[in-house]
């Protein structure tokens, strides 16, 4: 199945849902607030206006936008807009992941008409992606652009900790988070990992810093031993890294406080909407704006000058890009916690919520950092897996027999995608099973030596027995407590279908090995899959290592894979 039939499968699924359930998935998304984790965890995407076949310009937007730029969309149907013919000028927005945008483009699968990710960095991918499949250096797929929304880059920080290190007297760098987590084997940092924009954009700036400068990076700066030694020594206090999903950060910050992270990448307007949110009695977070300098998202619109582009499709986005310039349209822009594009407005109005109540301060950046060229961005994707803290990860999967026939091929089939997306040879990966016993299959080792020893393990997967969860997780640990390393981020990524009923551990002092009797810090990510996995045993050892709980089924279940492997 193609990827936009699986697109418009899943959105016909999920009607049918909302229809016999009475909109319950919408009740439930809406105990998280705006940033509901729900759409993401089903698809990562989500269509809002007229059904597909009303004539429409269908834009995807990358999902950390989606309060403003649907409220955009929403701000735009409603003026009633037609062609001379009378067909109503339409826009349809489409979630989609910005990587998702630039596969479906080149794979000729997209079923959109223009795109709107977080940052300019993927269009200029989009484009020497098409110049490649064309084979022609000139060729482009990116058309008529529009900047209508801007964010820095920064440190969100709780405020406490922030004057701990010198906020608001002096800015606040890269340098001195790296001498505080030097300094303090407690502090927690994170940052995306460079499939995703804030990650990249950090990064970028972290080689910004390592040079020296704050224009025109070069190949030579980036590949120079000083700036790969700064880095790396800044990349190895990053306590795990993730897939860039600002939303699902910022809920999790709003849920545990001040016992999440210390310090994280996000956009601006994330810290405007922490703050915004936040119970009165929690501490307000605040945004650092490294001294070395800050990237900016500019989150583009952008045509697709592809062949089933029509007239229509041009009318609609000429007229939709006039109204989001428009006043009323940037003051939306603003009000939502992003500076508008229009540079007339005012950040600093009674309207603006880029205010220091908020954390936020309009007169920053001081210094702006200049995007380096495309083949300059390849290479410090490429080196960042070199410079970056590596890991030692235990993929610990349920063969108990309730996984027998489709389950696990469909498992065989996300360990495949796991191991395909850690991309560097360095990360050491190994392969624990658990039915009614346990069975190190593949212990651990870098993946330059083992990975077709791991694919072919996988292949050999087969389900029988009872499930010994807990067994499966306690060998992990044990193993990773026995190597002892520090210096790499040590985790275990587990998935069952199923219920505990073959163990020898005894879930609290599993609970006691991984955190208060644990010499190295090992995170727990859990991966529920189908109805009868039990959420509550997972949350009970994931949540206490710092690790999250995801639910999957055999639609979602290889996303999820690739999800986690960004965390790594």
């Amino acid at each position: 199945m193609s990827k936009g039939a699986r697109r418009r499968s899943s959105s016909h699924v999920r009607l049918i849902l909302l229809l016999l359930f009475g909109l319950l998935f919408a009740v439930i998304g809406c105990c998280c607030g705006t940033y509901a984790l729900l759409g993401s965890l089903l698809d990562g995407k989500d269509e809002t206006g007229p059904a597909a076949e009303e004539p429409a310009l269908i834009v995807a937007y990358s999902s950390e936008k989606e309060p403003m730029f649907t409220a955009l969309v929403e701000g735009f149907n409603a003026q009633g807009l037609e062609t001379a013919d009378g067909r109503p000028l339409r826009v349809v927005a489409l979630r989609l992941d910005p990587e998702e945008m630039v596969e479906a483009v080149l794979d000729g699968e997209a079923d959109f008409q223009a795109i709107t990710p977080d940052s300019s960095v993927w269009l200029g991918q989009l484009d020497a992606g098409w110049s490649e499949k064309l084979g022609d250096e000139g060729a482009a797929v990116v058309g008529e652009t529009v900047r209508y929304a801007v964010s820095p880059v920064v440190i969100a920080t709780w405020e406490g900790l922030a004057r701990e290190i010198g906020w608001p007297e002096r800015a606040i760098g890269w340098g001195d988070l790296l001498e505080r987590a030097r300094s303090d084997p407690d502090f927690k940092w994170s940052h995306p990992s460079t499939s995703s924009s804030s990650g990249l954009l950090a990064t970028l700036a972290m080689f910004y810093a390592g040079a020296g400068k704050t224009r025109g990076l070069t190949v030579e700066d980036v590949t120079a031993q000083d700036t790969l030694d700064y880095v790396a020594a800044l990349e190895k206090t990053v306590r795990y890294y993730g897939e860039g999903n600002e939303p699902a950060l910022i809920e999790q910050a709003l849920q545990e406080g001040r016992d999440f992270l210390d310090a994280f990448v996000v956009q601006e307007q994330m810290v405007v909407y922490f703050n915004t949110h936040r119970r009165p009695e929690q501490e307000r977070l605040v945004a650092l704006y490294p001294a070395e300098g800050t990237l900016w998202e500019d989150h583009p619109l952008a045509l697709l000058e592809t062949a089933d582009l029509t007239p229509y499709h041009r009318q609609v986005f000429a007229q939709f890009r006039e109204y989001i310039l428009s006043s009323e349209a940037q003051q939306l822009v603003l009000r939502h916690g992003y500076r508008p594009g229009d540079h007339t407005l005012s950040l600093t109005g009674p309207d603006s919520p880029l205010t220091a109540e908020n954390g936020v301060d309009p007169a920053e950046p001081m210094t702006s950092l200049q995007v380096p060229n495309a083949g300059v961005i390849a290479i410090v994707r490429d080196v960042w897996w070199y410079t970056k803290r590596h890991t030692n990860v235990y993929l610990v999967v349920d063969t108990s027999g309730s996984m027998r026939g489709e389950k696990m091929t469909q498992t065989q089939a996300a360990l495949r995608a796991f191991l395909d997306q850690i991309q560097g040879d360095m990360e050491r990966v190994g392969l624990i099973e658990f039915d009614t016993g346990v069975r190190t299959t593949v212990y651990l080792d870098e993946l330059g030596d083992n990975r077709a020893i791991l694919e072919a393990a996988v292949d050999a997967l087969y389900a029988e027995g009872d499930t010994a969860l807990l067994d499966g997780v306690a060998e992990a640990n044990r193993q990773l407590q026995r190597m002892g390393d520090t210096e790499r981020i040590n985790a275990i990524v587990v998935m069952t279908d199923g219920r505990e009923n073959a163990s020898y551990t005894n879930l609290q002092s599993l609970i006691w090995d991984l955190t208060e009797n644990a010499q190295v810090p090992v995170v727990v990510f859990s991966i529920a899959y189908g109805d009868d996995a039990d959420m509550e045993l997972l949350r009970a050892i994931s949540e206490p290592t710092g690790g999250q709980v995801r639910e999957g089924d055999l639609e979602t279940i290889q996303d999820l894979y690739k999800i986690l492997s960004t965390y790594f």
